[in-house]
C-alpha cells in the first residue's frame, strides 16, 4: 500500500511538472486522436446524413454494413489496416507502418462507422419532423443534408466527442500498427500497458490521470451540449 501511494505521489508530482516524457506521451495521444476524429467527421457525418435521408440502392446495405463495423474488434481493425500498410500490402510503398500516420489511419477507420451511424440515427430522428417541410421547400439531396446537419449541431456535437472518447481510449489497434516505438509511436494507452509491464508505476499511474481526466471532460462536454440543443431556443 506504501509503495502505491509514493508511485501516486511521484505520479502526480510528474503531472504538475510537465515532465517531458510525460508530456511527448500526452502531445502525441493528442494529435493522433484528433487528427483521426476530425478526418472521421468529414466523413462519417455526410455519410451517416446520407444514409438517413437520401434514398439511393444499397442504402440497407450500407447502414447494416456500419452497424456491424461499429463492434468490430479493435485488434481486427489493427491486423487489416497492418496488412494494407505492410510492404507486401497495397500500401506498402507508402512506408506508413509504425508511423503515427498509420495511428491515424486504423483510429479513423475504427471511428467513422461509430461517427456515421450515431449521425443516421440523429438526422432519421430529426426527419420526422422536418421531412414534410423540406419536399413542400422542394429541396434537392445536398441543400436537404445541408438543413438536417445544421438543424442537428449540437447532437451532432456530441457524436464527435463519443468518437473522440473511443479513439483516446484505443490500445490494440495502435499498438499493431504503431509499434509503440518510444519517441515516435507511443501513446497514453500503450504507454501505460508497457509501463504497468515493467513494473514503472509513476508512470503508468501519471498518465491513467491525464486520460481518466480526459475521458472526464469529454463526457461532462457532451452532456452539457445535449443540454444546450435540448433547451428550448
Amino acid at each position: 500500500m506504501q509503495d502505491f501511494s509514493q508511485a501516486l505521489a511521484v505520479a502526480f508530482s510528474m503531472i504538475v511538472s510537465m515532465d517531458d516524457g510525460l508530456m511527448r506521451i500526452i502531445g502525441l495521444s493528442l494529435r493522433v486522436s484528433l487528427t483521426a476524429v476530425a478526418i472521421a467527421t468529414l466523413i462519417g457525418l455526410p455519410l451517416g446524413a446520407a444514409v438517413a435521408a437520401l434514398r439511393f440502392p444499397g442504402r440497407r446495405a450500407v447502414a447494416i454494413t456500419l452497424n456491424t463495423m461499429m463492434g468490430l474488434p479493435p485488434v481486427v481493425v489493427g491486423l487489416v489496416v497492418y496488412l494494407l500498410l505492410s510492404r507486401s500490402g497495397p500500401f506498402g510503398v507508402l512506408g506508413l507502418l509504425f508511423t503515427p500516420a498509420a495511428m491515424i489511419v486504423a483510429q479513423t477507420v475504427m471511428i467513422v462507422p461509430i461517427v456515421a451511424s450515431l449521425a443516421r440515427q440523429t438526422v432519421e430522428d430529426l426527419l420526422v419532423e422536418y421531412d414534410d417541410l423540406l419536399r413542400v421547400a422542394g429541396a434537392g439531396p445536398i441543400r436537404r443534408l445541408v438543413t438536417l446537419l445544421s438543424e442537428a449541431r449540437w447532437s451532432l456535437v456530441t457524436t464527435v466527442l463519443a468518437g473522440f472518447g473511443r479513439a483516446s481510449a484505443e490500445v490494440g489497434a495502435v499498438m499493431i500498427v504503431g509499434g509503440n516505438i518510444e519517441h515516435v509511436t507511443r501513446v497514453m494507452t500503450t504507454a501505460i500497458a508497457l509501463e504497468t509491464s515493467k513494473g514503472d508505476l509513476p508512470m503508468a499511474l501519471g498518465l491513467g490521470m491525464v486520460l481518466m481526466t480526459l475521458s472526464l471532460a469529454v463526457n461532462l462536454a457532451a452532456s452539457l451540449l445535449k443540454e444546450a440543443g435540448d433547451r428550448p431556443a
